[in-house]
Formats: structure tokens, C-alpha cells, sequence
């Protein structure tokens, strides 16, 4: 290692304890080295990827599948968690719209039979006349699916969902997103997969059968991996959030965070930081030039709420969770948890994850809890899933910086911080997905630490930057490798 200007005594300081930090934590400890202070801004580990406890019922903020194209990381999972704590689980996961369930990824013959022999043939004319006269347009998520599509299964399969989870018009959202999510897909590929032979069925993305999932919930692997490495001699500082990274001319000296009031400055020989990238930048004393500034200040966070309903196991829906795209509702996605693992909830309950996507400080952001339990309820009785008697307790949790955005000027941005950091503050690391403005699954996350811990101990010189940039999506299963996953690039805010 080659600390800044700190001291060879300094420690090795890690912001956070999500996947990545905790992941740098246990790479570190791994390789004999203790002098490490981890701090976290909130009561929990685990950071997106955590479990939250209510009354016996236990619930992902989000649902997190631990899949992954990467040995090291499938390796690292078993290396934490004891033998039998991680369940293999089916996959099932559909598309609610009027009251059917489409399977998804769309089969063909699903879908048109639940479309009805009017709407299935509409449906097919829409989408041979944008064979024929192709969008104007399909640089966009609207142009780019309608033209492989058509416009009136665009409509019902792509439109509504998409634009709750991101909260901009499609047509805002640049193809670029549409074309790696959905990628050599189009209707006449997809009926083709559906009858060709499986052996000539290559080149149309398919999403993996069954996971494996910690029979407690993903923050059972990390309470167990923060455990191990606070064994090891580790210092975790948890309400601890980082109000100033101070640096010299060579680097990171100093991290000062405040726990209730009381700060604390904590010498560092390195920073591996998994907390938002633009925060990092505007922590630091002296302040960047101001056109680092503008671009660490532009990079936008969409936010999180789960509302969790506590049912009648029997009343519940057989998936793991569905995808929302009727538009009268504002829930996008609903989990059900009982689904993921029968540990997760109470005998003869089930737990409904209703999911919305929001901004912080928006009408959904403020409103109050009960009144958040009341709306999810109604909707959920309203798209029929359950009926609203049948709900016997609700629970908010709300998570914010959930989804990093990629507006028109975010990979802009993101290179400008990037190369200032690397010049003014080459000590500092960031990892993970919200420490690189990354629209990272947990794996990737793990990853850019691994190799963020194999550079600074093992002298590897690892570009973490290149970490999920293939243009392959994570689940697809085909021979090559690559674990890339990409999120909609949007437009920039004005």
C-alpha cells in the first residue's frame, strides 16, 4: 500500500456498510489486515441490499436475487453464510395489466391469448405497420420499442412501468437503456423463440429459472459478514454520517463524521467510499474547482418506498413479485415475500411488498405512514390482488438514493468527478453502486471492492471503472461472459 500523506499508521477508512464497503471490509480482513474504520450513516447494514424486521415479518427494500456470472463473489456469499442458510428459489415473475397476468419475460402465445383475438390482432397490425413505417424517432425508449414492437404493445407492455420507475415521459428515456435491457429482442424474434426448436433458439435474451436467496433475506449475509469482520479487529461507527474528507496536496488526510452531535476526525491512508459520488465531492475541505462542483451537484438519485401489507398467506399470488402496469395505480411493482422465503413471514401470513418509486420531498415522500398504508391497500384492492379486508397490518419504509439516474449529462458528469478525484485525491476509491453513480446489481457492487482491495494490497492495477460496462445483460444466459447491466439514460433537469 502507499498511504497519502497520512502516516504509515493511519487506517484504511471504508464509507458505508452496503455490499461494497463491507464486501473492501472482508477482502481486508481476509488478507490480515485490522487497522479498519468503517463508518455508515444509518442504524442498519447492508445499505439497499438490507432486511427490515417488523412484528416477525421481514421484508427487502426491493427484492434482491443473488445471481451472479462472477465465482469470487458466488464464492464470497457461501464464505459467509453458514451451510443451509441460502435456499435455492424458483424464479416467477409476471406482468399485471386489466386484471391478466402476462408471463415475463412475454411469450407470445401468453400474451395474445390473454389480449383477446380482437385486441391480438391489432396488436399484430400495429406492429407490421412499424415494420413498415418505422417511429421517426428511435432514439428514444418510446421510439426505439414501438419500432420492434408496435406502438400498441408498447403501450401496454412498456410504457406505464417504465415511466412510474423513472418518472419522466418515454420519451425522455434515451434507447440506449431499451436497447440493452431488451436487447435482439423484437415481436417477431420473440414468436420466432416461441416456436423454433431450443436449439435454435439463440440471440433473444432469457431470464434465469431459480435463484439462491438467504432464508432470512439479504441482510442476513451482511449482518453475518459485518459480524466477521468486526471479529477481526474492524472498528464500525454506525449513525456515523461524513461531514468532511479533508485532503492536502497528496491526497485524503482525514475523515470527520458527527454521531449525534459528537464528531469525530478519523486520520486515513485511504478512503474506500460507497457513498454517492457527488456527496463525496461536496465533502471535501478544500473545495474542488467549481465546474467539479456543478457536475458532482447534477448527479440525481430517483427514491424508494415500500409500503408492506400483512395478508392471509392463502390470498396471495404465487410470484415473487409482479410488475404493475395498469396506470390508474401508482404502485409499480409488488412483491410478495412470503414467495422469496417462508422465513420471512409468519405462519399463515404473507407480506405484499407494494413498491413506488418517488422523489424525495414529493407528495408520496411526505405523506404519512397510515395514509400510505391506506392508499397501497386501495390500490391493492382495486387491481383485485387482495382485498382490502383481508389486510391486517401495513408497515413504510422509506429508501432514499435508491436508483442512481442517467439524465443526458450523467456520464458527462460522472467522468468529470472521476478524473478530478483521480488527480486531486488519488487515495480516494469509490466503489458500489451509489459510490460510482452505477446502476449496479449486488454483485457488481462486491466486485468494484474486490478488486478495489486487490489493488491497494496486492499491487493490481484493476480499472474498477470497467466493471458492468459489457453491453450483455446480467441474467442472459449464453455462453460469453460479461455481468453488465445498464439503467435509461433521461433527460437532464433543467
Amino acid at each position: 500500500m502507499n498511504p497519502a500523506t497520512s502516516g504509515p499508521t493511519a487506517p484504511i477508512l471504508i464509507i458505508g456498510a452496503g455490499p461494497a464497503g463491507l464486501t473492501a471490509a472482508h477482502q481486508l480482513a481476509r488478507r490480515g489486515i485490522s487497522d479498519v474504520v468503517i463508518v455508515e450513516a444509518d442504524d442498519t447494514v447492508g445499505g439497499i441490499s438490507r432486511t427490515v424486521e417488523r412484528d416477525g415479518f421481514r421484508f427487502d427494500i426491493g427484492g434482491h436475487r443473488f445471481f451472479t456470472k462472477v465465482p469470487a463473489v458466488e464464492a464470497l456469499w457461501h464464505e459467509i453464510l453458514p451451510p443451509g442458510a441460502m435456499l435455492t428459489r424458483p424464479r416467477k415473475s409476471r406482468i399485471f395489466y386489466a386484471g391478466r397476468f402476462y408471463d415475463y419475460p412475454l411469450k407470445p402465445a401468453n400474451a395474445l391469448a390473454n389480449l383477446g383475438p380482437v385486441e391480438a390482432a391489432r396488436c399484430a397490425a400495429s406492429y407490421l405497420w412499424a415494420r413498415i413505417r418505422p417511429p421517426r424517432d428511435t432514439s428514444t425508449f418510446e421510439g426505439w420499442t414501438a419500432a420492434r414492437f408496435g406502438w400498441r404493445l408498447y403501450r401496454t407492455f412498456f410504457k406505464t412501468y417504465t415511466e412510474k420507475v423513472w418518472g419522466v415521459p418515454a420519451t425522455a428515456i434515451q434507447a440506449d437503456w431499451a436497447a440493452q435491457r431488451i436487447k435482439n429482442l423484437s415481436l417477431g424474434r420473440a414468436v420466432w423463440s416461441s416456436l423454433a426448436p431450443k436449439s435454435r433458439r439463440g440471440g433473444v435474451t432469457s431470464l434465469i429459472e431459480e435463484f439462491e436467496y438467504p432464508a432470512l433475506g439479504p441482510g442476513m449475509m451482511w449482518e453475518a459478514c459485518r459480524d466477521e469482520v468486526v471479529a477481526a479487529g474492524h472498528r464500525l461507527h454506525m449513525e456515523a454520517p461524513v461531514e468532511v474528507i479533508r485532503r492536502s496536496a497528496n491526497g485524503a488526510t482525514a475523515v470527520v463524521t458527527n454521531r449525534r452531535g459528537v464528531t469525530t476526525v478519523t486520520p486515513c491512508s485511504h478512503v474506500i467510499s460507497s457513498m454517492p459520488l457527488g456527496h463525496v465531492v461536496a465533502c471535501m475541505d478544500p473545495p474542488p474547482p467549481e465546474d467539479v462542483l456543478k457536475a458532482a451537484g447534477a448527479l440525481r438519485h430517483r427514491d424508494f418506498l415500500t409500503v408492506a401489507l400483512v395478508v392471509p398467506a392463502g390470498t396471495a399470488f404465487p410470484d415473487n413479485w409482479l410488475y404493475i402496469h395498469e396506470p390508474g395505480v401508482r404502485v409499480g411493482r409488488v412483491q410478495n415475500f412470503g414467495a422469496w422465503s417462508p422465513h420471512l413471514v409468519r405462519d399463515g401470513y404473507t407480506c405484499l411488498g407494494m413498491e413506488y418509486f418517488v422523489n424525495q420531498g414529493d407528495d408520496l415522500w411526505e405523506m404519512a405512514d397510515e395514509d400510505l398504508v391506506a392508499m397501497a391497500t386501495a390500490e391493492l384492492d382495486r387491481l383485485k390482488l387482495a382485498h382490502a379486508a383481508d389486510v391486517d397490518a401495513g408497515y413504510v419504509v422509506r429508501m432514499p438514493m435508491a436508483y442512481p439516474v442517467y439524465d443526458s449529462t450523467y456520464a458527462a458528469n460522472v467522468d468529470i468527478v472521476r478524473r478530478w478525484l483521480e488527480h486531486a485525491v488519488p487515495n480516494v476509491h469509490p466503489v458500489g453502486r451509489n459510490g460510482m453513480h452505477r446502476y449496479n446489481n449486488q454483485d457488481h457492487s462486491m466486485v468494484t471492492a474486490m478488486l478495489t482491495v486487490e489493488n491497494l494490497v496486492d499491487g493490481a492495477d484493476h480499472d474498477v471503472w470497467s466493471v458492468n460496462v459489457e453491453e450483455d445483460y446480467h441474467e442472459e444466459l449464453r455462453p460469453r461472459g460479461g455481468t453488465g447491466r445498464d439503467a435509461p439514460i433521461v433527460a437532464a433537469a433543467s
